[in-house]
């Protein structure tokens, strides 16, 4: 019998208790876009579709200790990092994965949740700029999360232009800077590469609640593509279309009484096929 592999990818995200974000969403999309998912818990929020309720933090040496049991065993080719809350975490997570060889990051700075809640301390940004962002091939925050990093109101367009540029200043390498949260009858996210040239990733916006997990789903969409051998921009727009389709799925499922979550598994098969044609 022929033997194969999938291509892996770790994410190093928090737990959602709801199953629509975090860790939970993190697993769906990349196992729905044909890769073995491994994870690290980084956090346990109390949550649900109307909010978080609360944040149980998890030992720091059970961070570092389940970052070295998978690496140790099933190397991915890619790495998705999502919910870092603390700059010990920070810390941690970068202490230990030096010990290995680099594996492109995708880090979602997850910073702000789709109900509003503020799920970062305030000292938390400057470790996360300083130390994660020059590590990361590329980060993915929304406009909220952008308004944060970049000390400056992201309203629109304009905006969202003004802040990428002073974020790619930081540090970090590529941003895909998120236009979710628009009020207009698209979204436009913006990909920023490190050369500084921008290029526009327009899609239809649908009326809907289900969007929870959309920014975690999204990051790790693109850490799938990129560990099936896609280019960046490539991940990056194919991405883009897989979360458009996974909320324009979900958006009349009524799942809680809030923010629902994504149809992860909408067509994966279908859209791996049409992905590689």
């Amino acid at each position: 019998m022929k033997k194969y592999t999938y291509p892996s990818v770790l994410t190093i995200a928090g737990f959602d208790s709801s199953g629509g974000a975090g860790i939970q969403a993190d697993i769906k999309t990349i196992s729905a876009l044909g890769c073995y998912a491994t994870s690290v818990l980084t956090a346990l929020p109390v949550q649900n579709t109307m909010g978080v309720r609360k944040i149980y933090p998890i030992p720091m040496e059970a961070v570092a200790d389940q970052i070295e049991a998978v690496l140790d065993d099933i190397v991915p080719q890619a790495i998705k990092i999502g919910m870092v809350h603390t700059p010990q975490l920070v810390d941690t997570i970068i202490d230990t994965l030096n010990k290995y060889p680099k594996i492109p990051i995708v880090f979602d700075p997850v910073m702000v949740a789709t109900s509003g809640d503020r799920l970062i301390e305030e000292k938390t940004v400057t470790a996360i700029i300083e130390k994660l962002f020059p590590i990361s091939e590329i980060i993915t925050p929304n406009m909220d999360e952008a308004s944060i990093i970049a000390g400056m109101e992201v309203k629109n367009l304009e905006d969202m232009r003004t802040a990428g540029k002073k974020i790619l200043s930081s540090g970090c390498k590529n941003i895909l800077l998120k236009g979710g949260h628009q009020e207009s009858p698209t979204v436009t996210s913006i990909f920023f590469d490190e050369k500084g040239d921008q290029s526009s990733l327009e899609t239809e916006k649908f009326i809907t609640n289900n969007t929870h997990g959309s920014g975690c789903t999204l990051s790790s969409a693109i850490a799938a593509y990129l560990a099936r051998g896609e280019e960046l921009s490539t991940a990056v727009k194919l991405g883009q279309q897989y979360v458009f389709e996974a909320i324009r799925n979900g958006k009349d499922v009524i799942t809680g009484n809030g923010n629902g979550p994504l149809n992860h598994f909408f067509n994966p098969h279908k859209q791996i096929k049409n992905d590689l044609v």
